[in-house]
C-alpha cells in the first residue's frame, strides 16, 4: 500500500505526527528518509508529544538512540546519519530493543546494513520548496499495511 500527502507548512507536518500517533499498533519499526532538514525530527518530536504532552524529545543525532517510555508502549528514536559502521548497532543494544510493546523510529535506515530490523513502513519526506513538505508512506509488511489503513485520509 502506498500513498502521500502534501504538508504545506510545520504546522501540517505536526498534525501528521498527531495522526500517526493515533493509529499506532504496536510492534511497528517505521523507517524515516529524506534528505538533512526535510522534518524526519519534526514529526517524530510531534508524534511523542501527542502521546505524552510536554515530553522533552531530544535529536538522537550524536547518541544515536533516544528511547521514551509512555505508559505501556515504549519508543526507540534512532538517527543512523552518523553511524561509521552498522556493527555498531549492535554495540548498542538494537536487538534489545524490538520487543513487543515497542515502536521503533529509525532515521537514515540504510545506514545500518543488515543490522537494521526489517522495516512495517518508510515515511519518505520530501522538500517541494522552502515550506512545503511531502511524506510518501510505503507498507512494506502486514503491520505496515494495518498501520497505513488506519492512518491514510
Amino acid at each position: 500500500m502506498n500513498w502521500h500527502i502534501d504538508l504545506p507548512d510545520l504546522a501540517a507536518t505536526n498534525t501528521l505526527g498527531v495522526r500517526i500517533a493515533g493509529a499506532l499498533r504496536t510492534p511497528l519499526v517505521i523507517g524515516l528518509i529524506g534528505d538533512l532538514g526535510v522534518g524526519k525530527t519534526a514529526l517524530v518530536r510531534a508524534l511523542i508529544q501527542s502521546l505524552s504532552p510536554g515530553m522533552r524529545v531530544k535529536s538522537p543525532t550524536y547518541s544515536l538512540i533516544e528511547s521514551y517510555e509512555l505508559g505501556a508502549l515504549n519508543v526507540h528514536h534512532l538517527d543512523l546519519y552518523r553511524l561509521r559502521h552498522s556493527d555498531e548497532l549492535v554495540e548498542l543494544g538494537l536487538a534489545e530493543l524490538l520487543e513487543p510493546s515497542a515502536l521503533m523510529l529509525i532515521e537514515w535506515p540504510e545506514k545500518g546494513g543488515d543490522q537494521t530490523p526489517p522495516l512495517d513502513l518508510t515515511i519518505h519526506l520530501s522538500r517541494l520548496d522552502d515550506n512545503r513538505r511531502q511524506a510518501e508512506f510505503t507498507a512494506r509488511t502486514e503491520a505496515g499495511r494495518c498501520f497505513c489503513r488506519g492512518v491514510a485520509p
